[in-house]
């Protein structure tokens, strides 16, 4: 009797603790700002998305244990294959990642770019559908950096290698040193978490800032205590039938997951930005589809930096996946989505003139 009064005790500490033991804020208040969602439906090419997002679905169940991993990051890798690009792609070793370079791109501009794949997955080649266009749209030489996955490498060495790619490019270009006229940092999903982390700790150290930041997509906050965290499970094509089974499990207990997984906080501004300091920081444009689960981190991280003054902007499309910009064959909001970054960067620029 005294071991299970023992185990009741145990568990309630772990439920009960972790909200005074890592100090998270309710942070429900910035839910009532309203940001507008597209007035248009979505085209018929969402369908051919979906299809394929369930075979890779299906690809990466079908493995077991750390085949399952490599299985997806292998669909991921070639999910773009017969897309035709215009850039060339140079593979660069140190720091580790590759140049995207548009014909014509100016080397004085040049664009950070930190892919997504929950921290575990994802490439440079994988998102080649994004940097390729990213080059274009800001006639600039793209950067995507290879930085270190989990579960290999720890959360912070994928962190420190964004660092230190940003602090490479502020003297260097694809042929080497050269001045810089522009730049900008962005990401999608878990790269714009890395994004955003990424803009805070450049004006905490000091650094030359970045022009602009886009964040497609991003995750903001690792509490999961946005309400579209788990209302939107079953409305997220992507990442729904991924995190489906974590609905049922207290967040307390997430958080000592996180704590374990990350060797962080789930609060620590590194893997959270929403939850750090957010004044000063440059021009960020935020994108995010009204049907996924990172939604309102969107709505959370643009309220919260726009509360402190600095100028976020959120603009977000009906009814379409997580990250739609990897989809630029099949759906036209892809191209919509890279004219606004495009109409985006050339406004943070004319405001510099």
């Amino acid at each position: 009797m005294e071991f299970i009064l023992t185990l009741i005790a145990i568990a309630l500490v772990l439920l009960a603790a972790p909200r005074f033991l890592f100090r998270i804020k309710d942070l429900s208040h910035l839910d009532q700002a309203h940001y507008p969602v597209r007035d248009q439906t979505p085209s018929d090419g969402l369908a051919s998305v979906l299809s394929d997002i369930r075979q890779l679905q299906q690809a990466a169940q079908a493995a077991r244990g750390k085949a399952r991993l490599k299985t997806l990051r292998h669909c991921m890798d070639h999910l773009n294959d017969d897309l035709p690009m215009q850039s060339e792609f140079r593979s660069n070793s140190q720091p580790r990642g590759e140049w995207v370079l548009a014909p014509g791109a100016d080397s004085r501009r040049r664009v950070l770019y930190i892919h997504g794949g929950a921290w575990a997955a994802g490439s440079p080649r994988s998102h080649r559908a994004i940097t390729d266009r990213f080059s274009q749209l800001a006639n600039a030489a793209v950067f995507a950096v290879d930085y270190r996955l989990m579960p290999e490498h720890r959360f912070m060495d994928g962190i420190r290698d964004c660092r230190e790619a940003y602090q490479w490019l502020l003297e260097n270009g694809p042929d080497g040193p050269e001045a810089l006229d522009f730049l900008v940092v962005a990401g999608d999903s878990a790269g714009g978490s890395h994004t955003l982390s990424l803009i805070a700790w450049i004006r905490d150290q000091g650094l030359r800032q970045a022009d602009a930041a886009v964040a497609l997509a991003p995750s903001t906050d690792l509490t999961l205590t946005a309400p579209s965290n788990r209302d939107n499970m079953a409305t997220d094509a992507l990442l729904g039938p991924m995190t489906r089974g974590l609905k049922r499990v207290p967040l307390p207990l997430l958080w000592w997951v996180t704590l374990l997984g990350f060797r962080l906080s789930p609060a620590n501004p590194v893997a959270s930005p929403l939850r750090g300091a957010l004044h000063n920081l440059p021009p960020t444009l935020v994108h995010a589809t009204d049907q996924e689960m990172l939604v309102d981190n969107a709505r959370r991280y643009v309220t919260a930096a726009r509360n402190a003054g600095s100028p976020a902007q959120l603009h977000l499309w009906p009814g379409l996946v997580h990250v739609w910009h990897m989809f630029p064959r099949q759906l036209p909001e892809a191209e919509e989505a890279f004219a606004d970054i495009r109409a985006f960067l050339q406004a943070v620029e004319a405001d510099q003139v």
